[in-house]
């Protein structure tokens, strides 16, 4: 099977939105005159981001939802992505299982496939999204004032505990594992939450290098700093059975989670309730905005925490 030939069996469907998609050497799209334009890409290389011996069907899934969920935190709606592909061998059975999962995911947010690029080489997956956002009501990460509440979406931690289970650094019961695998191998992007939040938050960032790293980001681009109750973080069981140490690096500098995290001032707090209710999504008010630079870490005494963290780094 040659190149062209897996384009086309495996990765060309009729666009709906776009003007033109697969198969020329561009794609054309017209975005509506009111909308920005939201584009984000993300990598995932074997070994580096996913184990070699990944369901294929759960790593097409993955490599397009850990990208709309840069979306979901800026607001935006999925409309169109771009897959570029490096493949050590055409392998048919393959393909069809990886394809299935991206499709799936790629359907359930009406976002297009229009164009990318395959290449022989080590396995190694980029996606480009591109969304669109109401103008001016993108959620950006500069935006948090002093005197915000800190939220999170989901439970934390699940991702990297499922990591360590596999290299051997925790020790989890069968039924546990599958459920935390689940949160590693098939994030759920968290797309309605961050479209319901354009009107009542005032920053937002997806969790994807762990919270403390994220949350860091919130703080620089904001020029504010915050206070965080690491009680409140919300964690599976599986993760409060473990030991504290395990418990908060995997929760605040884990990664993976694919959560959201976002400021909002104490007056929206009955709106994000109401918002948990109605998304059946768990939402956690962890902390608070200050003046003062820099992320304090609290105990369940409101003492400063000991804790050595850092966020996940590519080259640190």
């Amino acid at each position: 099977m040659g190149e062209f030939d897996l384009i086309k069996r495996y990765f060309t469907r009729k666009v709906r939105r776009a003007r033109l998609g697969v198969g020329d050497d561009c794609a054309l799209i017209a975005p509506m005159l009111d909308m920005d334009l939201a584009i984000s890409t993300d990598m995932l290389v074997s070994g580096r981001h996913f184990f070699p011996f990944m369901d294929p069907r759960k790593l097409g899934h993955k490599a397009l939802a850990v990208n709309l969920s840069d979306l979901a935190a800026m607001g935006a709606v999925p409309r169109y992505f771009t897959l570029s592909l490096a493949l050590p061998k055409a392998d048919d059975v393959w393909l069809e299982s990886f394809s299935t999962g991206l499709f799936e995911l790629a359907e359930a947010y009406s976002c297009e496939l229009i164009g990318g690029d395959t290449t022989k080489g080590a396995l190694t997956i980029s996606i480009t999204v591109i969304g669109e956002s109401r103008r001016p009501f993108a959620l950006l990460r500069s935006g948090a004032k002093a005197g915000d509440d800190i939220w999170v979406s989901g439970e934390l931690g699940d991702a990297a505990l499922a990591l360590r289970f596999f290299q051997k650094k925790a020790k989890l019961s069968e039924s546990e594992f599958t459920r935390v695998r689940q949160k590693l191998e098939t994030p759920q992007p968290r797309i309605s939450l961050g479209l319901a939040l354009r009107p009542i938050a005032s920053s937002a960032i997806d969790i994807s290098d762990g919270l403390v790293g994220d949350l860091g980001h919130i703080l620089t681009a904001s020029g504010v700093g915050a206070r965080i109750d690491v009680g409140a973080i919300p964690v599976s069981t599986a993760l409060a059975a473990q030991s504290g140490t395990l418990q908060y690096r995997c929760a605040l500098a884990g990664g993976d989670d694919y959560e959201l995290c976002f400021t909002a001032s104490p007056e929206r707090r009955e709106a994000i309730d109401q918002l948990s209710l109605s998304l059946g999504l768990r939402l956690t008010r962890i902390g608070e905005i200050v003046p003062e630079a820099g992320l304090m870490l609290l105990d369940k005494d409101g003492n400063p925490a000991n804790f050595s963290l850092q966020a996940y780094d590519h080259f640190a």
